[in-house]
């Protein structure tokens, strides 16, 4: 079988990762790391991404942006990193289950590896804590969601018989479970029956696949006089926000609050009028891009292995606050 394909396929991969825009200077040691994303197109990735480039540029040592947005293209991206002489990556899988064909690949080419939001899991389901993570504590960020949402209903004087709650989650994604299984703790733990929360599974993880996952759900449950949702980021809350505008739902009488803080969110609060969009934990994706970075180059240059694990937790934005906590947190 002719092998000219397979090099094409990798010469191409790698003419792509040497534009300059994905790469900081060299340094004289000659350090590079490659940074792989599975979704890049999404705000949160582009942040982290710059960061741990903006950290190579002061630091002194070089970044290759990469997409990983399955495992194929992950390994090709591995490949690309080898061939270009880097000795290590940081990555956020595309699924989490690829966490020995990634870390294997990674030692047959002598290269360090680290993750960063979602942690690898062996074949035993469990995380590889060999493999060192820097992420959030999913529960915990579910759980300051959960009580975000219970608080503003107490605010708005909403009877929680009379309220619907809609957990949009992939539930593939060990991440998502954590914190939509915090959030909806969080609201038992206030009070809320468990016979209201209604799930509402999700093929991705973006805006459109919430919009379709949730879209039906309103109808289906027309009872509840008012709604709050919470799913594993932003984007998903958005596009349970979208369908419950769709379905003819006042804003007044939902309740939305997502996590990380990003551009999306920035644009809902930015609107004129209020949406359903109540507010989402902010985390720190510059925070995890430089410091993800910084790990895998002192380990590399130093020796200096990183912590097994290192959790994040975040603030709470809303239409009031944004612009103060995203200059805080530098989103």
């Amino acid at each position: 079988m002719s092998l000219l394909p397979a090099f094409t396929r990798v010469l191409a991969t790698t003419l792509i990762a040497l534009v300059p825009l994905g790469m900081a200077h060299a340094s004289d040691d000659n350090v590079k790391i490659g940074f792989i994303v599975k979704k890049p197109e999404q705000a949160w990735f582009i942040n982290e991404q710059r960061a741990a480039s903006e950290l190579g540029q002061e630091q002194g040592f070089s970044v290759v942006r990469l997409a990983g947005e399955d495992g194929q293209q992950v390994l090709s991206a591995i490949d690309n990193l080898h061939a270009q002489g880097a000795q290590g990556f940081v990555i956020c899988p595309p699924d989490v289950r690829l966490g020995m064909a990634i870390a294997n690949r990674a030692k047959q080419y002598d290269m360090k590896v680290v993750t960063v939001d979602d942690q690898f899991v062996g074949g035993d389901g469990k995380p590889m804590t060999e493999v060192p993570h820097l992420g959030m504590s999913g529960y915990k960020i579910g759980e300051q969601v959960g009580n975000a949402i219970a608080e503003e209903m107490k605010r708005r004087g909403w009877d929680m018989a009379d309220t619907g709650a809609l957990r949009i989650s992939n539930n593939e994604l060990p991440t998502a479970r954590e914190r939509t299984d915090g959030a909806t703790q969080a609201l038992l733990d206030a009070g809320f029956d468990k016979a209201n929360v209604i799930d509402a599974p999700q093929q991705n993880t973006d805006t459109t696949s919430a919009f379709s996952a949730a879209s039906p759900m309103f109808a289906k449950y027309g009872k509840f006089d008012h709604w709050v949702i919470y799913a594993l980021n932003e984007e998903s809350v958005l596009g349970g926000v979208r369908a419950s505008e769709q379905y003819g739902l006042s804003p007044d009488d939902v309740i939305g609050v997502g996590i990380n803080g990003s551009g999306a969110a920035f644009a809902e609060f930015s609107r004129e009028k209020p949406t359903g969009f109540y507010g989402t934990v902010a985390v720190s994706s510059t925070m995890h891009g430089r410091q993800s970075a910084e790990n895998l180059y002192q380990w590399i240059a130093e020796d200096k292995q990183p912590p097994a694990n290192t959790e994040t937790t975040g603030t709470l934005m809303t239409r009031d606050n944004w612009k103060e906590v995203r200059e805080e947190l530098q989103l």
